[in-house]
């Protein structure tokens, strides 16, 4: 039994009951021709009806094929109720900002509302907040409420496709009007379906502001867009690289399209299985669903066919210039001497280059395009190079490779390809990508440009950062210095985190120099709300604090690990008379002074000792448990004085150079920083023994760390890794 009709008035759409159908590839007939006051209804094929929008939400929830879209018990589907009761509040103007304001504080430790998953009640929250247009984009805009800006916009990001079909297709500028069938100014759409999408960015988007996730592909089709993601298997994917991909997936979403993984090896001198491995393994972790993986190296015999049938269409020929001639002719617009030689002749060198003869090791086939072009990359670029080294998939099968400039315009179009995704560090080549798709006679692909990201104090040549590990600078690709996906989440980045800083840029094509903080700040923000708390003391110096009256046995209390999410557990915390506190915090420390010693109470030092050089060895003093915390100055993290404490090294990271910007021709071998880690022995708190690797905490006053090795015997210490939090220091 289907539906076989969803009908509703055009006034009111019940925007969560369609993108849920939508998730949940149900497709009926859309009838929006009722009376304004009408209520939605399905009709099944057998006759019956449902009526009133949270009634089909619930029916949607109950047969999608969606894991946990009505929650995964009865608990979860109660709570989910609570919600849909809920939503209507977003309605009702007077009590908006009051429910914005509810439900901000609700969403400060929670990714969805019910659960660890979309499910019915985020798309009536959301559609609560879409039909009101203007309002909420305003609110959007502003800071008031974090916590349901973070969840809105990572709802856009994960599910954008579909929703903002669905606000595009029945919601006019406010996003509550009958479905537009007229062209506005950034787009065409039609009653039932995005027909077709045209224009740039919806939004203006400068840098380092919001845009609203309106990001348009010219000539796109929904349900025909194909984009693809072709790194070159030579190095693990890094920070710069996300953003092509994440855009690539955005698109792929948008315009209910898919993506192809494509590697693009053809430079069999730097490219290896490890690096396509990992850039499996990061592609994964960012999230990106794609539709297959291919290898340019997969047409490597239609690739020469093609470059030997425009050999013999006079479109190219070989050329044996040595390479610095060639470049420098190329720059003064000078013809190569080889440029009108015979087709024979060109093909006679073409075998040669094929054979990986003497001969043909000095020869390369190039274009046969435009010399006195002002833009150089049309002065007959080289399509393809002979080269004997054997290639990490096939072998030695070929000793002739394609350039990218070559591949790349025919993979594309052959493969389906209907827009590639370029930076516009390439806009130069443009021109030159479809001359050849036009010598080859092959379908045009469009191209959409973006800026690359670039970030202060980095390298992102795969070239330099493989110079790092070659010098032994760092300790691999993975290294928490490195700009790398594994890098920089080894370190302690939240993939979340990563999705909104790319998808807060857009699509702009203005090139921005992007601060490291801001993405620390974004993942501060994740991690902070959630995060367990714990506590160190640093090894060195540290100075023992007796507590003349305090505890003669030992007594523990139970305590959250987090005191405002419960989900973080608990920690056994011990008392003693005798507890340990930072050698920097006895430091500021007066005598008679009263302290707060955090998670117990005040105490107030009498008596202060030093050594003869007036170094500080120990304190003394009294508990005052009855005094106020909001009356002392001096908060102190402190530890028991037992034997189930652990060893700790805190690792800090600092930039791999010194430079902000490299200049052109600057040589980074000059900027490298020569101090890039610091590790510091500490003691911490016994709970500490049951982190896993992976975990994210926060040690009380000292920042947040991510455990890199757990305890596994006493004789090796806990290495907690510091997150920067985004406060100008990067470490």
């Amino acid at each position: 039994m289907g539906i076989k009709t969803f009908t509703f008035a055009a006034a009111t759409p019940p925007l969560s009951v369609i993108a849920a159908a939508k998730l949940a590839g149900i497709s009926p007939i859309i009838d929006t021709s009722l009376p304004s006051d009408s209520v939605p209804t399905f009709l099944f094929s057998n006759g019956l009806k449902l009526h009133g929008a949270y009634v089909l939400l619930r029916y949607v929830g109950r047969v999608a094929n969606i894991p946990d879209f009505y929650g995964q018990n009865a608990i979860e589907a109660g709570q989910i109720d609570e919600w849909l009761d809920y939503a209507p509040v977003l309605s009702s103007g007077p009590a908006f900002e009051n429910g914005c304001k509810y439900i901000d504080e609700y969403l400060e430790k929670r990714t969805f509302f019910v659960g660890h998953s979309l499910s019915i009640a985020d798309l009536a929250i959301w559609s609560g907040l879409a039909v009101t247009g203007k309002r909420w984009e305003s609110l959007r805009k502003s800071k008031k409420y974090p916590n349901l800006v973070r969840w809105f916009n990572s709802l856009v990001v994960e599910y954008g496709t579909v929703l903002n079909e669905v606000i595009t297709t029945y919601s006019g500028k406010k996003g509550l009007a009958e479905p537009s069938d007229s062209k506005s100014k950034d787009q065409t759409v039609a009653p039932d379906q995005v027909k077709k999408v045209n224009g740039n960015v919806s939004e203006k988007v400068k840098g380092g502001s919001k845009p609203s996730a309106e990001i348009d592909l010219p000539d796109a089709v929904v349900g025909k867009v194909c984009v693809r993601f072709a790194p070159e298997p030579s190095g693990y994917l890094h920070i710069g690289h996300s953003k092509a991909a994440l855009l690539n997936k955005y698109f792929a979403e948008r315009y209910q399209g898919h993506v192809i993984i494509r590697f693009d090896d053809t430079n069999p001198a730097k490219e290896s299985n490890e690096f396509v491995d990992n850039l499996l393994k990061d592609i994964d972790t960012l999230g990106i669903k794609y539709e297959k993986i291919t290898y340019t190296s997969d047409y490597f015999p239609e690739l020469m066919k093609t470059a030997e049938n425009l050999i013999r269409q006079g479109k190219a020929y070989v050329d044996d210039t040595p390479r610095e001639q060639m470049q420098k002719e190329r720059m003064d617009g000078i013809d190569s001497k080889r440029r009108n030689n015979s087709i024979e002749e060109n093909l006679k060198l073409w075998k040669e280059m094929i054979a990986g003869s003497e001969r043909g090791l000095q020869c390369c086939v190039r274009g046969k395009l435009d010399m006195q072009n002002p833009n150089k990359s049309l002065r007959d670029p080289v399509y393809y190079r002979c080269n004997p080294m054997p290639h990490h998939r096939i072998g030695s099968k070929y000793k002739v490779y394609p350039t990218y400039d070559f591949a790349c315009p025919y993979v594309d179009s052959i493969e389906g390809v209907t827009h590639a995704l370029r930076s516009s560090e390439y806009h130069d080549r443009n021109p030159q990508y479809y001359w050849i798709q036009q010598d080859m006679g092959l379908r045009k692909v469009l191209i959409f440009e973006f800026s690359r990201l670039n970030m202060v104090y980095t390298l992102l040549s795969k070239r330099k950062l493989l110079w790092f590990v070659q010098n032994g600078k760092v300790d691999g690709w993975d290294d928490p210095r490195f700009p790398t996906v594994q890098g920089i989440v080894r370190r302690g980045l939240k993939i979340e985190a990563l999705i909104q800083f790319i998808v807060e840029q857009g699509a702009s094509k203005n090139l921005n120099l992007m601060e490291w903080d801001k993405l620390w700040t974004i993942n501060k923000k994740i991690i902070d709300p959630v995060c367990p708390r714990h506590t160190a003391v640093i090894a060195e110096r540290r100075v023992l604090l007796t507590l003349t009256d305090g505890p003669e046995k030992p007594f523990v209390r139970i305590i959250p690990r987090h005191k405002k999410y419960e989900a973080a557990g608990d920690k056994a915390t011990t008392y003693t008379k005798r507890v340990w506190i930072d050698y920097a915090d006895a430091e500021t420390i007066a005598a008679g002074e009263e302290v707060t010693l955090m998670d117990w109470g005040n105490a107030i030092v009498e008596q202060i000792e030093k050594d003869q050089d007036g170094n500080i060895t120990g304190l003394s003093g009294v508990l005052h448990l009855e005094g106020s915390v909001k009356t002392t100055k001096l908060k102190l993290t402190w530890l028991p004085e037992i034997d189930e404490l652990v060893s700790l090294t805190l690792v800090e990271f600092d930039y791999l150079i010194t430079k902000k910007k490299l200049e052109e021709g600057e040589d980074f071998v000059d900027v490298v920083n020569p101090s890039t880690k610091k590790e510091t022995l500490a003691y911490g708190d016994s709970n500490l023994r049951n982190i896993q690797h992976g975990d994210v905490l926060q040690l009380e006053r000292k920042g947040y760390f991510k455990c890199d090795v757990p305890f596994l015997r006493l004789s090796k210490p806990i290495v907690l890794f510091a997150i920067p939090d985004g406060r100008g220091k990067h470490a």
